[in-house]
């Protein structure tokens, strides 16, 4: 089962990767594996996660 998550606008590349970082934590605490992740020009960034086995 896969699961994406979109982290809203931050045009500042510091804020954006707290932002992904802590998402990242969350899901895995929530039992989903990091995959990939892309990035919008409209400084969004779509991440996308796998349930773990």
């Amino acid at each position: 089962m896969y699961k994406t998550v979109v982290i809203e606008y931050s045009p500042k590349a510091d804020d954006m990767a707290k932002k992904i970082e802590t998402k990242a934590n969350e899901m895995s605490q929530a039992g989903y594996e990091f995959i990939t992740m892309s990035i919008t020009g409209t400084a969004k960034a779509i991440l996308v996660f796998k349930k773990s086995s």
